[in-house]
């Protein structure tokens, strides 16, 4: 998730100066092979393995926010169960989900125990699970608060979203053995889990204008999961400045390349065809708008031909309202809906995007891009 057009017009030219400066140093406890990525040909078998994914960004209706969705008085496995058969009948075959850490530091076993309650849900309806550990979006600007969510503000897109962890905690090194052992707890515990399908260390990272701040913590987390010998791809992705030296360095650490795309398909076109370069599969991990352009009849074919997979935003209108547009210029609000699949009871909004969900296929397979000079595509 992004904020709004103003974030692109007034901070690009700043973070793409901080950018061109230079990245963050890695973190001085991750010895180098820690962080070491899969070799490409390991990324390829398993892409060929799982196929293409047909995924959707999943925060169940009736939470607000990560922290209403698992805090152990607020998890609603009833909602979920029916929302995951929804999902499944839409033609998905995948769900990325965000987890909070700081319910993991207050009730560690509780949470894995949901985390559990949740994939064994997702595979009842035969979907698998990207994990996202860590998250810089702040839609609230706020942080993050155990105990009862605030309800939503009528009419404002996701407005209590928190990120994950506090903004001051990010660069916080006093917080950094806390963050280690909530990586370590969770992915050690999942590593061989093959309901998991892919790590997503860290949804965002710089958003919340935070900028490099959060690369130090970015390429921790990598190494700290990589110590638990996961079976799964780990991966993190740029959300924009696809090609500055921080969001090179994610993807140096990456497994697979992932990336957010919400602009159009002649866009998405150049951005797939320079991150080929790095000769692995890619994974569009957010996507499509309902504005000219950006819809699914204008991204998927893209995806389709170069063989990328991807995860829609929204699956059942809620809480979060991001059936409402992220910003007013986009005049979206309520018809079309900006994001977000299904009304309450499962009824899709527009049966035809099911339609292109179900159809959606890979082009027949060509020779796999061979890996180019890493990281120096041309603009």
């Amino acid at each position: 998730m992004r904020y709004a057009a103003c974030f692109h017009r007034v901070l690009l030219p700043v973070l793409l100066l901080l950018g061109s400066a230079g990245a963050a140093q890695p973190a001085a406890t991750q010895p180098a092979a820690a962080t070491q990525p899969w070799p490409a040909a390991k990324a390829w078998a398993w892409y060929a393995k799982v196929g293409a994914i047909r995924g959707v960004n999943y925060v169940p209706s009736t939470a607000v926010n990560m922290l209403e969705w698992w805090q152990a008085e607020t998890f609603d496995p009833t909602t979920i169960d029916r929302e995951l058969g929804y999902a499944r009948a839409v033609g998905y075959t995948s769900v990325r989900c965000n987890l909070p850490e700081l319910v993991w530091e207050h009730d560690p076993a509780g949470l894995k125990k949901r985390l559990a309650t949740f994939l064994g849900l997702a595979h009842k309806h035969g979907l698998t699970v990207m994990l996202c550990l860590f998250d810089d979006v702040n839609f609230a600007k706020a942080n993050p608060q155990l105990g009862p969510q605030p309800a939503p503000v009528p009419g404002v897109h996701n407005s209590r979203w928190v990120p994950s962890p506090a903004p001051a905690d990010v660069d916080n090194r006093r917080r950094w053995p806390v963050f280690e052992r909530y990586v370590k707890d969770i992915v050690g515990t999942f590593a061989r889990d093959e309901r998991v399908l892919v790590w997503d260390l860290y949804n965002e990272p710089g958003n919340g204008g935070l900028f490099t701040r959060s690369l130090p913590l970015m390429e921790a987390a990598f190494g700290w999961a990589r110590q638990m010998r996961p079976v799964q791809p780990l991966t993190t992705g740029p959300f924009i400045f696809y090609f500055t030296k921080p969001t090179r360095r994610m993807y140096e650490l990456s497994d697979i390349i992932s990336f957010h795309h919400y602009g159009t398909a002649a866009e998405a076109e150049k951005l797939i065809q320079k991150l080929q370069v790095y000769g692995r599969p890619l994974v569009c991990t957010e996507t499509v708008r309902r504005v000219p352009g950006k819809d699914y009849a204008d991204l998927l074919p893209v995806y389709a031909r170069h063989r990328v997979s991807w995860y829609s935003w929204g699956l059942v209108a809620g809480k979060q309202q991001t059936y409402l547009p992220w910003e007013t210029t986009d005049q979206t609000i309520n018809d079309p809906w900006h994001w977000d699949m299904l009304y309450p009871d499962g009824r899709p909004y527009r049966p035809a995007e099911v339609a292109l969900i179900k159809a959606f296929r890979f082009a027949p397979v060509a020779q796999q891009p061979a890996p180019g000079k890493v990281g120096a595509p041309k603009r």
